[in-house]
C-alpha cells in the first residue's frame, strides 16, 4: 500500500465514519482515532511521511476557519472572561505543573525540555471539543466558552512551546524576550486576520461567481496562516480573526447562492480534514513506539503522573474561577453562569488532538551543539499518550457523563428565540410589501397572491411562529392537505422532464454543458 492509496483510504474511511457517528453517538474523531491506530499496529501498512514542520499549516487553517464560521465577535465579547481565563491562564497553569512534576521526576532533564512538554499538553482541541459538543445537545453557555478556549488557547500554548525549544536548542532564554515574542504574535496575528478579511471580503463583492467566491474563502485562511507565521505571528490568531470578520462582512454582502454553497463546502472540508487529522493522530502511534523503544515501559509511571496533573489541574482551575466569577462579578452571575455540573461536563470535555500531537513530532532531534535534544522521546511518548487517553477515554465517557449530570440544551428558550425571530421576519416582509404595493400600485389580485404565498411559507418554515394568525394557520392546514400530492405529482413529472434531457446527452451535436443547465433547473425545482 503505497502513501497516496492510505491518504485515499482514511478520507473514504472518513466519510463513512461520520454516517457511523450519527447511528452509535460517538464522535467520528474518536473513530478516526482508533482507526488510524489500528493502521499503525499493521506492518503492511506504510507510515505516512509528512513534515512535521507542515502539519499545523496544512490541517489547523481550515479547521479553525471552519469553526469560527458558526460563531461571532458578540459571543466571544460577552464571554471573555471565561474564554480569557482559560484559553491563557488555564494553559499557563497546566504547563507549569506538568513542567514542574515532570522536571521532579527527571531532575537530570532541563527544565526547558519540561516546560516544552507542559505546552504540549496544556491545549485542548478545538475540534474534538466541538464536535462532541454539538452531538450531545449541550446548553449554548457551554458550548461558546468550550469553542473559544479550544480557537485561543493555541496561540498561548504555540507561543510557549517555541520559546522553550529555543531555549533548549541555544542554552539561552529571557522572560522579557518571552513576553516580547508573545506581544508579536498576537498584534502580528490579529493585523494579518484583520487585514486578510478586509481584503477577502473586498474581494469576495468584485467577484462574479459562487465558485470564484467559495474558491477564496478556502484560500484566504492559508494566505493568513502563512503571512502571520512568516512574520512571528500567531497563524492561529490570524485564521480566527480572518473568519470573524468575514464571516460578519459577508452575511450582509453576498447572495443566498454563496451562503448554501459555502455552508456544504465547509461542512465537507471539515469533515474530511478532521478524519484525516485524527486518523494521521493514530497513525503516529508507530513513530512514537519506534522513537521509545524498550523504554516504554520505564515511562509508564511518569505519563500516569502527567495525565493525572493535566486532568485534575483542569478540574480545580475550572471549579475555582467559576466560583471567584460568581462571587465577584455581578455581570457573570446575572447572565444564567454554569452549573457546577456544567462545569464538570466542561471538564471532562477538555480532550487534547491535531496540535499536540503535531508540536510534540516537530521537536528537532538535535540542539545547537550538534547533541541529542534531550529526553525528546519520553516527551513524544507522555504526549501521545495524553492524546489517546484524553480522546479514548475521555471521548466516549463523555455522552455518560453528561446523561449522569442532566446537562442539555434549554431548547425551550432557543425555540422562543426562533419564534420570534421569524415573527419579526414575518412582520417585516407584510410591512415592506404593503410599503412596494403603494409605491408601485400593485393591482390588488397580485398583491393578494404575494401576501398569500409568503404565509405559506412561513407556515411551512415554522408552523407555530404562525399560529398566531389565523390566516396563516388556515392557509397551513390546506398545504398539509395537498403537500403529499403535489409532491408525488411533481417528482412524477420532473422525472418525465429529467428523463427526456438525459436522453437528449446522447444526441448528435447537442451540447453537454446545455444539458447539465436544464437538468441543474429541474433540479432546483420552481422558484
Amino acid at each position: 500500500m503505497d502513501q497516496l492509496v492510505l491518504v485515499l483510504a482514511i478520507l473514504l474511511v472518513a466519510i463513512i465514519a461520520e454516517s457511523v457517528s450519527d447511528r452509535i453517538g460517538v464522535a467520528s474523531s474518536i473513530l478516526m482515532t482508533v482507526f488510524g491506530c489500528v493502521l499503525a499496529l499493521i506492518p503492511a501498512v506504510p507510515q505516512l511521511e509528512i513534515p512535521p514542520d507542515v502539519i499545523l499549516p496544512l490541517v489547523l487553517p481550515p479547521l479553525l476557519y471552519a469553526a469560527a464560521r458558526r460563531t461571532s465577535w458578540r459571543q466571544f465579547a460577552e464571554n471573555w472572561q471565561v474564554i480569557t481565563l482559560r484559553a491563557f491562564g488555564l494553559v499557563l497553569v497546566t504547563a507549569a505543573a506538568v513542567a514542574t512534576v515532570f522536571h521532579a521526576w527527571n531532575p537530570a532533564t532541563p527544565i526547558a525540555v519540561a516546560v516544552v512538554l507542559g505546552a504540549l499538553v496544556a491545549p485542548p482541541d478545538p475540534v474534538a471539543a466541538m464536535a462532541m459538543a454539538g452531538k450531545l445537545g449541550l446548553p449554548r453557555r457551554l458550548i461558546v466558552p468550550l469553542g473559544g478556549e479550544g480557537l485561543f488557547n493555541d496561540v498561548t500554548a504555540i507561543v510557549i512551546y517555541s520559546v522553550s525549544v529555543q531555549a533548549v536548542v541555544t542554552g539561552l532564554f529571557s522572560p522579557w524576550h518571552a513576553l516580547r515574542d508573545f506581544l508579536i504574535a498576537a498584534v502580528v496575528g490579529g493585523l494579518a486576520g484583520l487585514v486578510f478579511g478586509w481584503f477577502g471580503a473586498k474581494l469576495t463583492s468584485w467577484l462574479s461567481t459562487v465558485t470564484c467566491e467559495i474558491s477564496l474563502s478556502l484560500l484566504l485562511p492559508f494566505m493568513a496562516y502563512a503571512t502571520a507565521e512568516h512574520w512571528e505571528g500567531s497563524g492561529v490568531l490570524a485564521v480566527l480573526v480572518c473568519a470573524l470578520y468575514l464571516t460578519d462582512a459577508l452575511t450582509k454582502t453576498v447572495d443566498r447562492s454563496y451562503r448554501l454553497v459555502a455552508d456544504y463546502f465547509w461542512d465537507i472540508i471539515e469533515m474530511l480534514i478532521t478524519g484525516f487529522a485524527f486518523a494521521l493522530i493514530g497513525l503516529e502511534l508507530q513513530v512514537v513506539l519506534e522513537t521509545a523503544g524498550s523504554d516504554w515501559r520505564q515511562l509508564a509511571g511518569v505519563t500516569v503522573v502527567v495525565v493525572a496533573v493535566v486532568v485534575l489541574v483542569r478540574l480545580v482551575w475550572l471549579l475555582a474561577t467559576w466560583w471567584l466569577m460568581l462571587r465577584y462579578s455581578k455581570k457573570y452571575a446575572e447572565r444564567a453562569p454554569l452549573s457546577w455540573q456544567e462545569v464538570v461536563v466542561t471538564w471532562w470535555a477538555g480532550m487534547r488532538g491535531v496540535a499536540t500531537v503535531a508540536l510534540a513530532l516537530a521537536i528537532p532531534f538535535t540542539i545547537e551543539s550538534g547533541a541529542d535534544f534531550p529526553a525528546r522521546s519520553q516527551v513524544l511518548f507522555i504526549a501521545f499518550a495524553l492524546v489517546l487517553f484524553t480522546l479514548l477515554v475521555q471521548g466516549p465517557t463523555l455522552p455518560w457523563l453528561v446523561r449522569v449530570t442532566g446537562v442539555h440544551a434549554d431548547t425551550q428558550q432557543e425555540r422562543a428565540y426562533e419564534r420570534d425571530l421569524w415573527t419579526r421576519v414575518v412582520r417585516a416582509e407584510l410591512d415592506t410589501l404593503k410599503a412596494i404595493a403603494v409605491r408601485d400600485d400593485l393591482p390588488e389580485d397580485l398583491y393578494d397572491n404575494i401576501k398569500d404565498n409568503l404565509r405559506r411559507f412561513t407556515a411551512k418554515a415554522d408552523p407555530e411562529a404562525a399560529s398566531d394568525d389565523a390566516k396563516a394557520t388556515a392557509a397551513l392546514e390546506r398545504v398539509r392537505e395537498r403537500r403529499d400530492t403535489v409532491r408525488a405529482v411533481r417528482a412524477e413529472v420532473n422525472e418525465a422532464g429529467r428523463t427526456v434531457a438525459l436522453e437528449a446527452r446522447r444526441e448528435p451535436g447537442m451540447p453537454p454543458e446545455v444539458v447539465d443547465r436544464v437538468i441543474r433547473r429541474l433540479d432546483l425545482g420552481p422558484s
